[in-house]
């Protein structure tokens, strides 16, 4: 299998997260990709740049210049905090049907286009997040010659079109549908199988025609990340599929969720396929309460490759580092021998 990657993907440090009001440490760090790359047997290439062009067909040119400027502008304010750390959000609970303003202050700014406290900005994430979705990029121009995966950090799946957060900044799943749907590929699945549930993936395609949006996670109504967004009756134009699971669901339940939407993806019609492959769902993961252990990850992976599409995978989550590795070494082997 082709691994894409970025060396630019180990400068995010996010420092910490801001939950519930307290500074906890940060689950979502660089060592992530060291040891999934050591873990992965692939044959590794360096991302190519992604253009603009592809960035602003799936996200509005202010929040990437927002991730791209903020951290500069916080340094030239003199803030005390070593992170961009938003405050007040213009919610339209806030503006109340107004039109709003762009704040003159940084700090001020600094919610324009975060939707949480956790998702923090420092000196490396732009460099970080542009060649995730890079890698993301990159491997989807290359399924033709066989399954490829998108070493992606940070993940992707919570950004939206406008704001980031759910310690994602771009979408690189929706970066590679794009690209796939740019190479010829007329329809175009994405399965979620991250433990938590793509909103932004979801609300990016929402009412699209020719890009189906599957997902297998935690149930929010449980209490559970994203909390607002991923529910059953979420149908959008007819091709979103939200498949949640209880807390403490083991295998049984996270495969017949999986294999409900590759039969929805299959009904849909896809031509190629986009894998947000979290591994959070795992017994051990900080991050979700579920059960998912390595042969059930394997199995998702056979279940997925027995689509017989072309395939990209795109890492998101998985923050166990002692088992993250051969959880996704375990999935993409999967996708490339499903029988």
């Amino acid at each position: 299998m082709i691994g894409v990657w970025s060396p630019s993907t180990l400068l995010h440090d996010p420092s910490a997260e801001i939950w519930i009001g307290l500074r906890t440490p940060g689950t979502e760090v660089a060592e992530r990709v060291r040891r999934i790359r050591s873990a992965v047997p692939a044959t590794w290439v360096e991302a190519s740049a992604v253009p603009w062009s592809v960035l602003t067909s799936v996200h509005a040119e202010g929040l990437l210049l927002h991730l791209r400027d903020v951290y500069a502008e916080w340094v030239a304010g003199g803030y005390p905090q070593d992170r961009v750390v938003p405050y007040v959000f213009p919610t339209a609970a806030m503006l109340g049907g107004l039109p709003g303003r762009s704040p003159a202050a940084v700090h001020g700014r600094a919610g324009r286009y975060a939707y949480d406290t956790m998702t923090l900005v420092g000196p490396g994430t732009w460099e970080a997040a542009l060649m995730a979705a890079s890698a993301a990029w990159t491997a989807a121009r290359r399924v033709s010659q066989g399954p490829a995966y998108a070493l992606c950090r940070p993940p992707g799946h919570h950004a939206t079109r406008d704001g980031y957060g759910g310690s994602c900044y771009l979408n690189n799943a929706a970066v590679a549908a794009e690209t796939l749907r740019a190479e010829g590929y007329a329809k175009v699945a994405v399965i979620d199988v991250d433990a938590h549930h793509g909103n932004g993936t979801q609300a990016i395609f929402w009412e699209r025609d020719d890009v189906f949006y599957g997902s297998v996670h935690v149930d929010p109504g449980a209490g559970w990340f994203p909390h607002y967004v991923g529910f059953a009756d979420e149908t959008g134009g007819g091709t979103t599929l939200n498949v949640p699971v209880a807390p403490e669901s083991g295998d049984a339940v996270w495969l017949a969720g999986v294999a409900r939407l590759c039969e929805a993806a299959a009904r849909f019609g896809a031509e190629a396929l986009v894998v947000s492959l979290g591994v959070d769902a795992a017994a051990d993961d900080p991050e979700s309460p579920l059960r998912v252990t390595r042969d059930g990850y394997l199995a998702t992976g056979r279940l997925l490759g027995g689509l017989g599409l072309p395939t990209v995978a795109v890492q998101e989550g998985g923050y166990h580092l002692e088992t993250l590795g051969p959880l996704v070494a375990a999935t993409l082997r999967g996708i490339q021998s499903p029988s």
